[in-house]
């Protein structure tokens, strides 16, 4: 049996040759952000995520780690964070991955910014909490582009490349690279026009609406009842 989280990956196993058993059910790790925010909203989860709320400030939330930014292309995410940083109406929180050619770079370029809090890697309930209180996400992670979305917030992916096509064919990520002009025009471009900020946060997720578990459960049972 095959679930598939969108009808492009179903399209892929078809061109593979599998054409029997396939459903296409949404991602369930979507169902899982939807859980925790829903347990956050209701109080029967909690975590920290209020202390880096700043009155009067929109929240950028940044996660950048991968191995092909090393270098140079930290470099100049780090010139577009600070740039940002210099507006007086947004905080950023960076939780910093522990690789020493992430830490290093980016203690030495932003840690001093009064604007930016560099925080330790989080586990899952306390970044998602961090995710549904930022206004904006900036990041080069494949999970949080299709988790951000499904919190209404905008993504812009720190990236050339995405694994993720149907994210950026819906709209609710963009890709941005590493240049440093191409950040900040991105993104002051969601601070500044509340038309492109409501385009890209109400867009439909590709990924799923929080029921996938529901419908491999039902094609589970479904099978075997007609297999039996």
């Amino acid at each position: 049996m095959y679930f598939a989280a969108t009808s492009a990956a179903a399209d892929n196993l078809r061109r593979e040759g599998i054409s029997e058993h396939v459903w296409v059910t949404g991602n369930t790790g979507i169902d899982a952000v939807l859980h925790v925010r829903d347990r956050l909203d209701r109080g029967e989860l909690t975590a920290a995520g209020s202390t880096f709320v700043r009155p009067g400030k929109r929240l950028i939330l940044v996660t950048a780690h991968r191995r092909e930014s090393f270098g140079e292309g930290f470099g100049r995410i780090c010139q577009a964070l600070a740039a940002l940083a210099d507006r007086d109406d947004v905080h950023i929180v960076y939780p910093v991955h522990p690789n020493p050619n992430v830490q290093a770079i980016v203690k030495e370029r932003l840690r001093a910014h009064t604007n930016i809090t560099l925080a330790e890697p989080m586990d899952y309930v306390p970044f998602v909490d961090l995710m549904r209180r930022a206004y904006l996400i900036l990041s080069d992670s494949g999970g949080i582009q299709e988790e951000g979305p499904s919190l209404g917030k905008p993504v812009l992916v720190l990236r050339e490349k995405t694994e993720r096509p149907e994210a950026v064919e819906a709209g609710t990520v963009k890709l941005v690279g590493t240049d440093a002009g191409c950040i900040l025009r991105e993104t002051a471009a969601l601070l500044d026009d509340p038309n492109e900020y409501q385009r890209m946060s109400r867009t439909h997720n590709p990924y799923g609406d929080g029921h996938a578990s529901e419908r491999i459960e039902a094609a589970i049972r479904g099978y075997w009842n007609t297999a039996g």
